[in-house]
């Protein structure tokens, strides 16, 4: 006799939810991409999609909050460095080989593309301002370092979407 099957946790499931969302959004974005499709990927009934998340908006903001998150994290682990500037420096190339993983790289895009809508626009906002935030302390950066490392790491977003690894590469700057 077999034992039965274990039944996921709504956590688990949210977080599996999450993980197909990010793929069919990265491709389609909040508008192109169906409920059907992410239930089918996760392996869930389009009910239960709408269960663990009411609208598919709702699922949209989690898969951007997750995305910074997932960008937090890796400027977390990275901040080593004896100098503000090492530390940047260190921060930048974490990030650069996380966007070997292009769908966290489209999903990103995907969410500055929604910014059309009010409620995404605030998302993204709260989002870039949270990491410019712990940047500043993770790295001890202010000023024009600060700035200059969000904007070759945006530099970097669109040369990486791309696939034109030379604008990506930061020696080329």
């Amino acid at each position: 006799m077999t034992a039965p099957a274990a039944r996921s946790t709504a956590a688990k499931r949210r977080t599996e939810l999450l993980a197909a969302a990010i793929t069919e959004f990265a491709v389609a974005g909040l508008h192109g991409t169906s409920t059907e499709a992410i239930a089918h990927r996760a392996g869930i009934s389009h009910a239960y999609l709408f269960r663990l998340y009411v609208t598919k908006k709702q699922l949209f903001v989690a898969c951007c909050e997750r995305c910074f998150e997932r960008t937090l994290e890796t400027f977390t682990a990275a901040a080593n460095g004896a100098t503000p500037m090492e530390r940047l420096e260190s921060m930048g190339q974490a990030y650069t080989e996380m966007l070997a993983n292009r769908e966290l790289l489209l999903a990103q895009m995907q969410l500055y593309a929604a910014c059309a809508d009010p409620d995404i626009r605030d998302v993204a906002r709260r989002g870039f301002q949270m990491l410019r935030t712990e940047v500043e302390r993770l790295s001890g950066s202010t000023g024009a370092e600060l700035y200059d490392f969000f904007a070759r790491g945006m530099l970097i977003n669109v040369a990486a979407s791309m696939d034109f690894p030379d604008l990506s590469d930061p020696k080329c700057w």
